[in-house]
């Protein structure tokens, strides 16, 4: 039987994240966003070479930092170009659980004109949030008269 070229119960992507103290992130993760920790792979006593989490139906796999080999946390770079966005049934209960976790609010919960309410927090490794509820239902004719409505292009 052939082998499948995306591992069952994985997607298309799936993020890969790089963090200073892997350990503690697995356990932010799983306080903040209910993840499930799938494995992890020490290579030394307190040093994750990769490991495995599940948010919801994704897996995301993370790291510590290992300059040597390009993979830089974003508190090392001061910063991240990029941010994760989750889907979830409570977006407003999500967000507090992630606050209470220690996560910073970056922008508050609210109701988006292209059918969302969402809002984004920063967590304690530098990496930034989406959290949000799908509420309605926008065609792109409709989102887009709203964004112009809102000053937007």
């Amino acid at each position: 039987m052939p082998v499948s070229a995306i591992p069952l119960g994985y997607h298309s992507i799936t993020a890969y994240l790089t963090v200073k103290n892997a350990a503690q992130a697995i356990a932010f993760y799983q306080s903040a966003f209910n993840a499930v920790e799938v494995f992890r792979l020490e290579m030394g006593p307190g040093v994750i070479g990769h490991a495995e989490i599940k948010i919801g139906d994704s897996h995301v796999m993370l790291s510590d930092e290992f300059p040597e080999h390009g993979a830089i946390s974003p508190q090392t770079l001061g910063g991240t170009t990029s941010h994760l966005m989750i889907y979830c049934e409570d977006c407003d209960a999500a967000f507090a659980r992630a606050i209470a976790a220690g996560a910073t609010a970056a922008r508050a919960m609210e109701d988006q004109f292209y059918g969302d309410r969402s809002g984004q927090v920063i967590d304690p490794f530098g990496h930034r949030w989406t959290l949000a509820t799908h509420i309605e239902d926008v065609d792109f004719e409709e989102i887009q008269r709203r964004m112009a409505a809102m000053g937007g292009a």
